[in-house]
């Protein structure tokens, strides 16, 4: 009916489609009901309008006015059966257009139904594939965020499983060389018993 994108969802498409159908044919119905009653209309105001120029011209003919007043009053009964049969005719008119409307209504409901069923489950599967897919992606970004600390945990378990000896002893030792130095530097010349 109507050219759409490539990327437009064929479900989408029909459903749009669907309701098109749906409302371009109940417009037509509304504006055909809706000429009809204008041209009854406009056949009521003209009939009227003829009938009160001839009434017009008979009561400007008349020379009594006796007479002009009967000619007004027999012109009464004609214009009220007028307005009776208008009234008759605008409620069948109202009658057929309920009528159409019902059978344009029940022709399209069960298609756009149909298509809104369709378009329905077809946003709530990828409502859930996108769901899964975000929630993948955080659990990786979770994941990739908690690995670094991870590693960084195992090394430093390794580590603390190895035997620290070696690094003790050779810090003792280290420590033990530099105290020895420290007092081999220091004068020998004094005795306990000589003062200066």
């Amino acid at each position: 009916m109507y050219p759409y994108p490539q990327s437009v969802n064929p479900a989408v498409r029909s459903h749009l489609d669907a309701q098109a159908a749906f409302f371009n044919e109940l417009s037509q119905t509304m504006a055909r009901s809706v000429q009809q009653v204008f041209q009854l209309n406009l056949q009521l105001g003209q009939t009227l309008l003829e009938e009160a120029t001839h009434v017009g011209q008979r009561m400007l003919t008349m020379e009594r006015p006796a007479e002009a007043m009967s000619a007004a009053a027999s012109s009464a009964q004609p214009a009220t059966a007028k307005l009776r049969a208008y009234q008759q005719q605008l409620t069948q008119l109202a009658a057929d257009t309920q009528v159409d409307l019902t059978r344009v209504t029940e022709q399209h409901v069960q298609d756009t139904s149909r298509t809104a069923r369709t378009l329905a489950d077809e946003v709530t599967r990828v409502a859930a594939e996108e769901t899964d897919k975000g929630m993948r992606q955080q659990e990786d970004a979770i994941k990739n965020f908690r690995d670094p600390f991870q590693q960084d945990a195992a090394r430093a378990a390794k580590a603390g499983s190895q035997p620290r000896g070696n690094l003790q002893s050779a810090g003792d030792g280290a420590s033990k060389g530099s105290m020895q130095g420290a007092q081999a530097q220091q004068p020998t010349d004094r005795n306990p018993g000589q003062q200066r």
